[in-house]
Protein backbone atom coordinates (compact mmCIF):
# COMPACT_ATOMS: atom_id res chain seq x y z
CA UNK A 1 0.00 0.00 0.00
CA UNK A 2 1.52 3.55 -1.20
CA UNK A 3 2.23 5.94 1.73
CA UNK A 4 -0.37 8.74 1.54
CA UNK A 5 0.16 11.94 3.01
CA UNK A 6 -2.64 14.92 3.12
CA UNK A 7 -1.05 18.40 2.94
CA UNK A 8 -1.34 20.28 6.55
CA UNK A 9 -3.44 22.84 4.68
CA UNK A 10 -5.96 21.67 2.52
CA UNK A 11 -9.59 22.05 1.20
CA UNK A 12 -12.31 23.80 2.16
CA UNK A 13 -11.31 27.59 3.49
CA UNK A 14 -13.06 29.75 5.79
CA UNK A 15 -14.67 32.34 2.89
CA UNK A 16 -16.17 29.35 0.71
CA UNK A 17 -17.48 27.21 3.97
CA UNK A 18 -18.92 29.97 5.21
CA UNK A 19 -20.65 30.71 1.83
CA UNK A 20 -22.34 27.34 1.93
CA UNK A 21 -23.42 27.42 5.25
CA UNK A 22 -25.56 30.73 4.91
CA UNK A 23 -26.72 29.76 1.74
CA UNK A 24 -27.75 26.28 3.56
CA UNK A 25 -29.05 28.30 6.56
CA UNK A 26 -30.73 30.83 4.57
CA UNK A 27 -32.63 27.64 2.82
CA UNK A 28 -33.79 25.76 6.19
CA UNK A 29 -35.38 29.24 7.41
CA UNK A 30 -36.68 30.15 5.10
CA UNK A 31 -38.21 27.38 3.21
CA UNK A 32 -38.04 28.48 -0.11
CA UNK A 33 -36.19 28.70 -3.01
CA UNK A 34 -33.05 30.13 -2.39
CA UNK A 35 -30.73 31.89 -5.12
CA UNK A 36 -27.39 32.73 -5.23
CA UNK A 37 -25.75 35.42 -7.81
CA UNK A 38 -23.32 32.60 -10.35
CA UNK A 39 -22.40 29.65 -8.80
CA UNK A 40 -21.73 29.99 -4.96
CA UNK A 41 -18.06 28.02 -5.48
CA UNK A 42 -15.71 26.65 -8.35
CA UNK A 43 -16.89 23.24 -7.47
CA UNK A 44 -19.66 21.37 -9.95
CA UNK A 45 -20.09 18.36 -7.51
CA UNK A 46 -21.12 21.23 -4.56
CA UNK A 47 -22.94 23.48 -6.96
CA UNK A 48 -25.34 19.83 -8.23
CA UNK A 49 -25.96 19.41 -4.39
CA UNK A 50 -27.04 22.87 -3.70
CA UNK A 51 -29.67 22.22 -6.06
CA UNK A 52 -31.15 19.06 -5.19
CA UNK A 53 -31.59 21.37 -1.77
CA UNK A 54 -33.75 23.83 -3.70
CA UNK A 55 -30.52 26.55 -3.73
CA UNK A 56 -30.05 27.64 -7.67
CA UNK A 57 -27.29 29.56 -9.28
CA UNK A 58 -28.02 32.45 -11.39
CA UNK A 59 -26.63 35.19 -13.70
CA UNK A 60 -26.73 38.70 -13.31
CA UNK A 61 -29.70 38.36 -16.72
CA UNK A 62 -31.53 36.64 -14.85
CA UNK A 63 -32.05 39.10 -12.26
CA UNK A 64 -35.06 41.36 -14.20
CA UNK A 65 -37.21 37.31 -13.48
CA UNK A 66 -36.75 38.00 -9.47
CA UNK A 67 -39.25 38.99 -7.63
CA UNK A 68 -39.53 41.38 -4.65
CA UNK A 69 -38.16 39.57 -1.56
CA UNK A 70 -36.80 37.07 -3.27
CA UNK A 71 -33.79 35.77 -1.93
CA UNK A 72 -30.19 36.31 -3.44
CA UNK A 73 -26.86 34.96 -2.13
CA UNK A 74 -24.14 37.31 -3.04
CA UNK A 75 -20.89 34.61 -3.26
CA UNK A 76 -17.80 34.50 -1.81
CA UNK A 77 -16.11 36.25 -4.78
CA UNK A 78 -18.24 39.55 -3.96
CA UNK A 79 -19.34 41.48 -6.24
CA UNK A 80 -19.17 45.43 -7.32
CA UNK A 81 -20.82 48.45 -5.82
CA UNK A 82 -23.16 48.32 -9.17
CA UNK A 83 -24.27 45.09 -8.46
CA UNK A 84 -25.16 45.37 -4.88
CA UNK A 85 -27.27 48.65 -5.94
CA UNK A 86 -29.30 46.50 -8.34
CA UNK A 87 -29.95 44.04 -5.94
CA UNK A 88 -31.09 46.90 -3.38
CA UNK A 89 -33.39 48.76 -6.15
CA UNK A 90 -35.00 45.70 -7.12
CA UNK A 91 -35.97 45.34 -3.29
CA UNK A 92 -34.54 41.39 -3.12
CA UNK A 93 -33.65 40.04 0.24
CA UNK A 94 -29.99 40.03 -0.03
CA UNK A 95 -27.70 37.92 1.73
CA UNK A 96 -24.29 38.72 1.23
CA UNK A 97 -21.84 36.00 1.93
CA UNK A 98 -18.92 37.94 0.69
CA UNK A 99 -15.29 36.31 2.05
CA UNK A 100 -14.13 39.09 4.95
CA UNK A 101 -11.01 39.36 2.95
CA UNK A 102 -12.66 39.93 -0.12
CA UNK A 103 -14.70 43.01 1.36
CA UNK A 104 -11.76 44.31 3.15
CA UNK A 105 -10.07 44.75 -0.91
CA UNK A 106 -13.40 46.67 -1.47
CA UNK A 107 -13.00 48.94 1.21
CA UNK A 108 -9.02 49.43 0.22
CA UNK A 109 -10.03 50.43 -3.73
CA UNK A 110 -12.94 52.40 -2.91
CA UNK A 111 -11.30 54.68 -0.28
CA UNK A 112 -8.09 54.94 -2.02
CA UNK A 113 -10.22 55.70 -5.89
CA UNK A 114 -11.96 58.51 -4.01
CA UNK A 115 -8.85 59.70 -2.70
CA UNK A 116 -7.67 60.36 -6.15
CA UNK A 117 -5.25 57.20 -6.74
CA UNK A 118 -5.07 55.02 -9.74
CA UNK A 119 -6.07 51.44 -8.94
CA UNK A 120 -3.88 48.18 -9.93
CA UNK A 121 -4.84 45.08 -9.35
CA UNK A 122 -2.45 42.00 -9.57
CA UNK A 123 -4.67 39.21 -10.41
CA UNK A 124 -7.11 37.32 -13.61
CA UNK A 125 -9.42 39.77 -15.20
CA UNK A 126 -11.87 37.54 -16.06
CA UNK A 127 -12.29 35.97 -12.25
CA UNK A 128 -15.49 37.13 -10.52
CA UNK A 129 -13.29 38.37 -7.32
CA UNK A 130 -11.24 40.79 -9.60
CA UNK A 131 -14.22 41.87 -11.51
CA UNK A 132 -16.07 42.67 -8.44
CA UNK A 133 -13.18 44.31 -6.76
CA UNK A 134 -12.84 46.48 -9.64
CA UNK A 135 -16.38 47.53 -9.40
CA UNK A 136 -15.83 49.56 -6.71
CA UNK A 137 -13.39 51.85 -8.45
CA UNK A 138 -15.65 52.53 -11.46
CA UNK A 139 -13.97 49.82 -13.56
CA UNK A 140 -11.05 51.81 -13.62
CA UNK A 141 -8.47 49.25 -12.58
CA UNK A 142 -5.13 48.66 -14.47
CA UNK A 143 -5.34 44.49 -14.42
CA UNK A 144 -2.15 42.74 -13.94
CA UNK A 145 -2.23 39.22 -14.41
CA UNK A 146 1.49 38.33 -15.76
CA UNK A 147 2.75 40.72 -13.16
CA UNK A 148 4.27 42.92 -15.48
CA UNK A 149 3.15 47.02 -16.59
CA UNK A 150 2.66 47.06 -20.10
CA UNK A 151 0.79 50.81 -19.95
CA UNK A 152 1.45 54.08 -18.38
CA UNK A 153 0.67 54.59 -14.67
CA UNK A 154 -0.29 57.47 -13.10
CA UNK A 155 1.28 59.73 -10.05
CA UNK A 156 -0.61 58.15 -7.29
CA UNK A 157 -0.91 53.87 -7.63
CA UNK A 158 -2.40 51.87 -4.60
CA UNK A 159 -2.29 48.04 -5.49
CA UNK A 160 -4.18 45.55 -4.53
CA UNK A 161 -4.28 42.09 -5.36
CA UNK A 162 -6.43 38.89 -5.99
CA UNK A 163 -6.80 36.66 -2.80
CA UNK A 164 -5.43 33.87 -4.36
CA UNK A 165 -2.59 35.07 -6.35
CA UNK A 166 0.93 33.46 -5.99
CA UNK A 167 3.35 35.31 -3.42
CA UNK A 168 5.92 34.83 -6.58
CA UNK A 169 3.71 36.79 -9.40
CA UNK A 170 2.55 39.20 -6.75
CA UNK A 171 6.23 40.65 -5.80
CA UNK A 172 6.83 40.44 -9.75
CA UNK A 173 4.43 42.65 -10.00
CA UNK A 174 5.10 44.89 -7.05
CA UNK A 175 9.06 44.64 -8.92
CA UNK A 176 7.71 46.08 -12.37
CA UNK A 177 5.26 48.96 -10.64
CA UNK A 178 8.37 50.82 -8.56
CA UNK A 179 10.31 50.85 -12.21
CA UNK A 180 7.16 52.52 -13.08
CA UNK A 181 5.78 55.04 -10.65
CA UNK A 182 7.64 56.63 -7.69
CA UNK A 183 4.69 57.13 -5.62
CA UNK A 184 2.26 54.11 -4.72
CA UNK A 185 0.70 52.06 -1.52
CA UNK A 186 0.93 48.27 -1.81
CA UNK A 187 -1.40 46.27 0.11
CA UNK A 188 -0.86 42.12 0.32
CA UNK A 189 -4.26 41.27 0.13
CA UNK A 190 -3.60 37.56 -0.69
CA UNK A 191 -5.64 35.74 1.85
CA UNK A 192 -3.26 33.79 4.49
CA UNK A 193 -4.88 30.77 4.47
CA UNK A 194 -4.22 30.37 0.48
CA UNK A 195 -0.61 31.81 1.14
CA UNK A 196 -0.77 28.47 4.30
CA UNK A 197 -2.25 25.70 1.35
CA UNK A 198 0.12 26.77 -1.26
CA UNK A 199 3.31 26.82 0.56
CA UNK A 200 2.13 23.27 2.48
CA UNK A 201 1.18 21.95 -0.85
CA UNK A 202 4.87 23.08 -2.06
CA UNK A 203 6.81 21.75 0.32
CA UNK A 204 4.90 18.32 0.15
CA UNK A 205 5.19 18.34 -3.17
CA UNK A 206 9.29 18.34 -3.07
CA UNK A 207 9.00 14.98 -0.85
CA UNK A 208 7.07 12.47 -2.41
CA UNK A 209 7.35 10.55 -6.10
CA UNK A 210 3.60 11.27 -6.79
CA UNK A 211 1.32 14.81 -6.17
CA UNK A 212 -2.43 14.91 -6.67
CA UNK A 213 -4.28 17.99 -6.28
CA UNK A 214 -7.97 17.67 -6.12
CA UNK A 215 -10.63 20.09 -7.27
CA UNK A 216 -12.66 22.18 -10.17
CA UNK A 217 -11.16 22.60 -13.07
CA UNK A 218 -12.30 26.07 -13.07
CA UNK A 219 -11.09 26.65 -9.45
CA UNK A 220 -8.36 29.34 -9.97
CA UNK A 221 -6.79 28.72 -6.35
CA UNK A 222 -7.45 25.01 -7.29
CA UNK A 223 -5.41 25.72 -10.88
CA UNK A 224 -2.50 27.78 -9.02
CA UNK A 225 -1.98 24.62 -6.69
CA UNK A 226 -1.49 22.53 -9.39
CA UNK A 227 0.97 25.33 -10.99
CA UNK A 228 3.12 25.27 -7.76
CA UNK A 229 2.87 21.36 -7.30
CA UNK A 230 4.22 20.91 -10.44
CA UNK A 231 7.14 22.92 -9.81
CA UNK A 232 8.45 20.73 -7.38
CA UNK A 233 6.92 17.20 -8.43
CA UNK A 234 6.91 16.49 -12.17
CA UNK A 235 4.74 13.73 -11.89
CA UNK A 236 2.10 16.00 -10.59
CA UNK A 237 -2.06 15.48 -11.41
CA UNK A 238 -5.02 17.75 -11.15
CA UNK A 239 -8.37 15.71 -10.88
CA UNK A 240 -11.96 16.81 -9.80
CA UNK A 241 -12.51 13.85 -7.48
CA UNK A 242 -11.82 10.02 -7.11
CA UNK A 243 -13.43 8.94 -10.26
CA UNK A 244 -10.89 10.54 -12.37
CA UNK A 245 -7.53 8.61 -10.59
CA UNK A 246 -8.41 5.72 -13.55
CA UNK A 247 -6.84 8.16 -16.21
CA UNK A 248 -3.57 8.22 -14.33
CA UNK A 249 -3.41 5.04 -12.67
CA UNK A 250 -3.75 1.80 -13.83
CA UNK A 251 -2.83 -2.25 -12.95
CA UNK A 252 0.18 -2.09 -15.26
CA UNK A 253 1.34 1.27 -12.78
CA UNK A 254 2.93 0.09 -9.36
CA UNK A 255 2.44 2.72 -6.75
CA UNK A 256 2.25 0.09 -3.75
CA UNK A 257 5.49 1.33 -2.37
CA UNK A 258 5.21 5.37 -3.43
CA UNK A 259 5.02 7.91 -1.21
CA UNK A 260 1.16 9.77 -2.65
CA UNK A 261 0.85 13.50 -1.61
CA UNK A 262 -2.40 14.91 -1.51
CA UNK A 263 -3.87 18.62 -1.51
CA UNK A 264 -7.10 20.25 -2.53
CA UNK A 265 -8.33 23.50 -3.38
CA UNK A 266 -10.42 25.60 -1.41
CA UNK A 267 -13.36 24.81 -2.65
CA UNK A 268 -13.06 21.29 -2.14
CA UNK A 269 -14.64 19.75 0.78
CA UNK A 270 -13.44 16.91 2.66
CA UNK A 271 -16.01 14.40 1.54
CA UNK A 272 -14.38 14.50 -1.96
CA UNK A 273 -10.56 14.07 -0.43
CA UNK A 274 -11.52 11.31 1.99
CA UNK A 275 -13.05 9.61 -1.59
CA UNK A 276 -9.70 9.99 -3.45
CA UNK A 277 -7.72 8.98 0.21
CA UNK A 278 -9.76 5.89 -0.24
CA UNK A 279 -9.69 4.92 -3.64
CA UNK A 280 -5.96 5.25 -3.48
CA UNK A 281 -5.70 2.95 -0.84
CA UNK A 282 -8.60 0.18 -2.24
CA UNK A 283 -9.13 -0.06 -5.80
CA UNK A 284 -6.36 1.49 -7.56
CA UNK A 285 -4.14 -0.23 -5.24
CA UNK A 286 -5.21 -3.62 -6.07
CA UNK A 287 -5.80 -3.07 -10.11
Amino acid sequence: MPNIILAKKAGFCFGVKRAVDEALNCQKEKSKKIYTLGPLIHNKDVVSELEGKDIHSITMEDINMLQKDDVIVIRSHGVSKATIDLLKERHLDIVDASCPYVKHIHNIVQKYYEDGYQIVIIGDENHPEVIGINGWCNNSAIILNQGEVKTKLARKVCVVCQTTERQENFKRAINSIAEECKEFVVFNTICSATEERQKSAAELAGQVDIMIVVGDKTSSNTNKLYEICKNKCHKTFHIENHLELNKFFHKDIDISNMNIGITAGASTPDNVINEVISKLKGDVCNG
